[in-house]
């Protein structure tokens, strides 16, 4: 049996137009930092080229296993030194990031290194030697589900950070992002991106 992870796990769910508490468990992923504008930063691309060889090999040692699963889409952090650039003035040159891919817990550190070894010999790719196995613990967070183009997420993270204060909750940690939708191949007015929020009790 192959596992989906955006099926299994109640966490990779979110409804549109509303916005629902959920408690995220630690998840390990793939991670690549940088820093710029999504849409025309060379190390965004170069950080989405480097999760997928090595997610698509651990993959692969993972079914050698019998623990087949499906790849995880991409996922990143944002955040800026002034969170206004990100949130009202949605200024991309100033976002720092981090792009994510989720691997399954089973997924050890000589599994990672056998991975990116592998990934190595061929044609590496410019973020290989950034790229960490990371542990993520973002405890309860608030999430929704945002349908259509990036450059439309404004108005909802102003309801969303309407709704927190609302609930009896603060904001902590880093806004998190889940493209189930391949940007890549997707027209943009069908985007599905989960907007997550980590937060903590006011």
């Amino acid at each position: 049996m192959k596992t989906d992870f955006k099926k299994t796990m109640d966490v990779y769910r979110a409804p549109a137009g509303s916005f629902r508490v959920v408690d995220v468990p630690p998840l390990q992923y793939l991670a690549v930092d940088g820093q710029g504008d999504p849409n025309t930063s060379q190390a965004f691309s170069d950080a989405i080229a480097t999760l997928y060889p090595v997610g698509y090999k651990l993959k692969f040692a993972s079914k050698q296993l019998d623990r087949d699963y499906v790849v995880m889409p991409l996922e990143a952090q944002w955040w800026a030194d002034d969170m206004a650039e990100f949130t009202s003035r949605r200024n991309k040159a100033a976002w720092r990031w981090t792009a994510l891919m989720m691997v399954p817990e089973w997924i050890t550190r000589e599994m990672f290194d056998s991975a990116v070894a592998k990934v190595a010999d061929g044609e590496p790719p410019a973020a290989l030697a950034q790229l960490r196995l990371e542990t993520i613990t973002e405890g309860r967070c608030v999430q929704t589900l945002h349908i259509g183009s990036f450059d439309d997420e404004a108005g909802v993270l102003e309801r969303l950070h309407e709704f927190i204060p609302d609930a009896g909750l603060q904001m902590t940690g880093k806004h998190h992002e889940i493209y189930l939708s391949d940007f890549r191949k997707v027209e943009s007015a069908r985007l599905r991106t989960i907007l997550r929020q980590p937060v903590l009790p006011a």
